[in-house]
């Protein structure tokens, strides 16, 4: 009924950008506007102005779905605001649709019309949707200047990766568990593997609106009895932490990606007879690619990959063991969308994604070694070093900057910036990310004043000897 009246708005095949919390409105809105054959495009409303504009701009979004509501709450306005003053590329303003408005629509006749329709899905949406290789869903990733590249997915990778996930997990998951989800949707993890995958397997879902209410998750795990906690490792850690005596005890277990999974989390959880499953994957994979199993568990690894995936290792000069990780299977994205060429879909080259890792393989079970992109993960979050140093750049454009990702106990990284400039500030730079609409997020912790930046014989930037100088002052401050 939902996806009837947002196609009333929109067109077949058109990307709509939907801007939403995780809430059972949100699952509704993007099964619906799939069952119509529109395309749905989950904004990160995290990621700042600047980003989430850039983002309207890439998939060539012309109506944002969302609820007063939660624009009020997040205290998202001025974001909303910015949507309806820009232009299409058809040089229409961007609409801006509030599903409390398309409420007061329905009528009587809409819901017994919806009654009808569903007792006969199959064959009417058979007639109104995309064919299940046409995209169906757009998610965002950084990109390497620091503007979002869109990962497009059909519903064929959707739900090869959600069966995928399913096939390697059983019999250790069935339909009796009841999964819990406070990742958002915006992140393929948190659509895929914590809605999408219990969802088409038959297990109750318990959405919740953001991972870092750590009591309200904790009591709301004992309240639901589930089963099973989709987190990243940093969500897991306040979980622990903020729960009181049996509120986690229904868990068998927490599916963790998104960052490394650190030995203390794991004692925090053996400590209350709860296994923690750390797992990999990419958001152009949809995204899971590999997973730790009950009876198959090697900590400090992400486990083996799922069924359906073949994987191949490219060397990579100067790293003896292991190599750049590559993957192929029906999960595979249908390909990239730049801020350059909007609208455009790049398929990866020959099937195969380069996921940028450097990993080893043994016995099937995968180890990540290290990232070869300059990327950092802060919490489950990928930033881009390289707009870090524009945004310094645009600040104080007449000296040379730098940034390194070090490794944080709590976070999973940190960032510092390297700079010539003598009076570097840091507040100086918060000012200018907020100005510029970039997340605080993206804001370096430390800013290391020197000379001169190290750099290589070629010219370049001496990489390896500005994270040795920034570790060393570091281990003196």
């Amino acid at each position: 009924m939902l996806g009837g009246k947002l196609a009333q708005q929109t067109m077949r095949g058109e990307t709509v950008g939907v801007l939403l919390p995780n809430v059972n409105a949100l699952a509704v809105t993007l099964l619906g506007l799939n069952a119509w054959g529109r395309v749905a495009a989950l904004l990160n409303f995290t990621a700042g102005s600047r980003n989430l504009e850039a983002a309207l701009d890439t998939a060539m979004i012309g109506l944002v779905v969302t609820s007063r509501r939660f624009v009020e709450t997040a205290k998202l306005d001025d974001v909303v605001a910015a949507f309806a003053r820009r232009k299409t590329a058809a040089g229409k303003p961007v609409r801006v649709l509030y599903l409390e408005d398309v409420r007061k629509t329905i009528t009587a006749g809409d819901k017994i019309l919806g009654l009808v329709r569903a007792k006969v899905a199959a064959r009417w949406h058979r007639g109104h949707a995309q064919s299940p290789d046409s995209p169906a869903v757009v998610l965002f990733t950084s990109g390497t200047e620091g503007l979002p590249k869109a990962v497009v997915l059909s519903s064929t990778n959707l739900v090869s990766n959600a069966r995928q996930i399913f096939a390697h997990a059983t019999p250790h998951f069935t339909p009796a568990d009841i999964a819990f989800n406070p990742l958002p949707m915006f992140h393929s993890f948190g659509l895929t593997a914590g809605t999408l995958m219990p969802i088409l397997n038959g297990m109750r879902t318990v959405l919740y609106p953001s991972p870092l209410h750590y009591k309200q998750i904790t009591r709301l795990v004992r309240d639901t009895g589930a089963t099973v906690l989709f987190a990243t490792d940093t969500f897991a850690q306040g979980y622990a932490r903020a729960a009181d005596t049996g509120d986690l005890a229904s868990l068998r277990f927490i599916i963790c990606g998104a960052e490394r999974v650190k030995e203390t989390t794991r004692a925090l959880y053996e400590q209350a007879g709860t296994l923690l499953l750390e797992g990999y994957g990419a958001t152009e994979c949809s995204p899971v690619v590999a997973c730790n199993l009950p009876g198959r568990n090697r900590p400090g690894t992400v486990g083996p990959t799922l069924p359906g995936l073949e994987t191949r290792l490219e060397q990579v000069e100067g790293i003896a063991a292991g190599g750049r990780l590559e993957v192929r299977g029906p999960n595979l994205m249908l390909g990239y969308m730049v801020h350059s060429a909007p609208g455009i879909i790049e398929a990866p080259r020959e099937g195969w994604h380069d996921t940028g890792d450097i990993v080893t393989i043994d016995d099937g079970f995968i180890t990540i070694r290290g990232r070869a992109k300059r990327f950092a993960k802060i919490g489950g979050e990928m930033v881009s070093l390289a707009a870090v140093e524009a945004l310094a750049s645009t600040l104080w454009p007449d000296t040379n900057h730098v940034c390194v990702a070090l490794p944080d106990p709590r976070k999973g990284e940190q960032l510092a910036l390297v700079t010539e400039k003598p009076d570097a500030d840091k507040d100086a730079l918060l000012a200018e990310a907020r100005k510029e609409g970039f997340p605080e997020l993206w804001v370096p912790k430390l800013i290391l004043v020197v000379a001169s930046i190290p750099v290589l014989g070629s010219g370049k930037v001496d990489l390896r000897a500005t994270q040795q100088l920034v570790r060393e002052t570091r281990t003196l401050l």
